[in-house]
């Protein structure tokens, strides 16, 4: 990860003396340590992690130059010099917030959003290594799905092939619980493994990514294990159309309205735009859904270089079918 100077964090925050970091992901990306507890000071002149016994070695052998290690019982004795402080509005509960004014009474915190999430929207090289390596090992876990596509498995059973997979395939594991569906139970966008057998002629649905470094991939894929009804032909098509459409507009400085816009136009033109539930994509880093929302329902953003989003439009037909399509890509072009 590029290093980010303390005063150029403290300038997206209004110039405030400190940031008290606590998103464990915020944390990971700055330090390039993973804990279940901690935080983070960042001043003019300094990062500091504060953890506990548990960390303490661990974060002192993986911690990015620059950045001191600290133990958490410190923090407070650190915080007394500080008399403005932004924090994480998205993270910090408010039983955290009162507990802080409490302890911490020469400080006042000011709640501040997207502070270090801005600074994670363009990935660099290292970055962007992780995720092609997730990105191929997901990759490679899909195209091992027809294989098993054999009477007697279930959904559960497939998805859990899945989480194997990943591991077989040096993956951290899977970015996320994967959604398999089968049969009718493709047209419920976020569907839920049950124990349904897969039935020859079914229409599958699988929706997965794995995890590696820490970044994750995201994909979609429909398999046809019979010949296509003219009806799921029409769909595929239009989906498939839709999703090219919205690639070949993506790079950096286009509006996320305008790609949602044009895949919806496709849709439309095939009467099938009222069967499209979600939005066209998200961005995709350490976490699945982290950056930008392509939807129009959302604030419009430009992309970034390297910014890392997946497209999928998707169309589901209540109680029949549904189709989703979707990549990862890489905000490579500029202008």
């Amino acid at each position: 990860m590029r290093p980010i100077q303390p005063k150029t964090a403290l300038r997206r925050a209004d110039n405030l003396s400190a940031l008290l970091i606590t998103n464990l992901i915020n944390i990971r990306y700055l330090t390039g340590v993973d804990v279940s507890a901690g935080a983070m000071l960042v001043t003019p002149r300094s990062w500091r992690l504060f953890v506990d016994a548990r960390y303490g070695e661990m974060a002192q052998s993986h911690i990015r130059t620059g950045i001191k290690v600290e133990e958490r019982e410190l923090l407070a004795r650190f915080l007394e010099s500080v008399p403005l402080c932004g924090c994480e509005e998205e993270t910090v509960t408010l039983a955290q917030y009162r507990r802080w004014k409490k302890n911490f009474k020469n400080t006042k915190f000011v709640q501040l959003s997207g502070m270090i999430e801005d600074f994670r929207r363009s990935k660099d090289t290292e970055e962007l290594r992780k995720f092609r390596r997730a990105q191929k090992i997901t990759q490679q876990m899909l195209t091992r799905v027809p294989a098993v596509l054999r009477p007697g498995i279930t959904e559960r059973a497939l998805a859990w092939k899945l989480t194997e997979w990943a591991h077989e395939l040096k993956a951290d594991g899977l970015a996320f619980e994967p959604i398999v569906a089968f049969g009718p139970h493709t047209s419920r966008p976020h569907h839920h493994a049950t124990d349904r057998e897969y039935r020859e002629g079914d229409l599958v649905q699988v929706d997965t990514g794995a995890r590696f470094g820490g970044y994750c991939a995201d994909q979609s894929r429909v398999f046809f294990t019979g010949p296509k009804t003219s009806e799921q032909a029409h769909v595929f098509q239009a989906v498939e159309e839709a999703k090219d459409a919205a690639t070949k507009m993506v790079r950096a400085g286009v509006g996320t309205h305008e790609l949602d816009r044009v895949a919806r136009a496709v849709l439309k033109k095939h009467g099938l735009e009222k069967y499209f539930v979600h939005s066209l994509g998200h961005g995709v880093g350490l976490e699945i859904h982290e950056g930008v929302t392509l939807s129009q329902k959302r604030p419009n953003e430009k992309l970034l270089k390297n910014e890392i989003i997946t497209i999928e439009p998707g169309v589901y037909l209540p109680g029949k079918f549904g189709m989703r399509l979707e990549d990862e890509i890489v905000v490579e072009k500029e202008g």
